[in-house]
């Protein structure tokens, strides 16, 4: 597992639990507003494996003050130790979550039939029909369809989640890509945050929408899950 990084704990990113979160280092999407760049390109550095064994031993002494383990990136699926990591994560206890934009359907149903995931979070970039200029790469997007149908028909919980900016995204496109994953337990737009490190530093003082536009995009589409909200 290449690791690029570890929050000991948050309130947040788990539902109702106290996790820990771990960054896995690369990512086959180069999406303009991505605020990890230094996570984004797969780079082979002999301390990311170091870091591994810190990481388990920090979650091993752990067990009684966490809940669970949130697995993110970069992209976890292009990770070729993620489903044994994950055994050994399993092993000890935690809950996990898997953040994931969808390029690796495979990888998601393994976990799910070897019965390693608990929640499941997943990237909703644009309509399928702006995917590439959103992610600023020719992607397979029968795979991210398909890994959009596993997670909604996995039985566990799990959310969807879009951020969104004028630049990019229209209020129709982004009612479509609700309507992408309509019926999905949790749909969630997430506010454009400005920031000096972007993929694409011409982003980074790039028009975000106002609180309240989302939230008029959000009264349009909330009977569409279980729970939807602006982040």
């Amino acid at each position: 597992m290449l690791i690029g990084g570890l929050q000991k704990m948050t309130l947040i990113d788990y539902p109702g639990k106290i996790a820990a979160t771990i960054f896995t280092v690369g990512c086959g999407f180069r999406c303009h507003f991505c605020h990890n760049p230094e996570l984004v390109t797969l780079k082979q550095n002999p301390a990311y494996q170091k870091f591994e064994e810190k990481v388990l031993n920090f979650l091993r002494a752990r067990t009684k003050l966490i809940d669970a383990v949130c697995i993110t990136g970069g992209e976890p699926t292009l990770q070729k130790d993620l489903i044994p990591f994950i055994k050994e994560v399993k092993s000890l206890g935690y809950s996990i979550k898997l953040d994931t934009n969808g390029s690796g359907p495979e990888v998601l149903q393994k976990l799910i039939e070897l019965g390693l995931v608990d929640f499941f979070a997943m990237d909703i970039k644009a309509p399928w029909s702006k995917y590439e200029l959103v992610v600023g790469r020719k992607v397979d997007l029968a795979k991210i369809q398909q890994s959009a149908k596993i997670i909604t028909s996995s039985g566990l919980p799990h959310e969807f989640r879009s951020t969104v900016l004028p630049e990019l995204h229209s209020s129709a496109d982004i009612i479509q890509m609700a309507r992408q994953v309509k019926g999905a337990d949790s749909y969630h737009l997430q506010q454009f945050k400005s920031a000096a490190n972007l993929v694409n530093p011409e982003f980074t003082n790039k028009k975000t929408y106002s609180k309240k536009e989302l939230e008029d995009i959000r009264s349009q589409i909330k009977g569409w899950f279980k729970v939807c909200k602006v982040r």
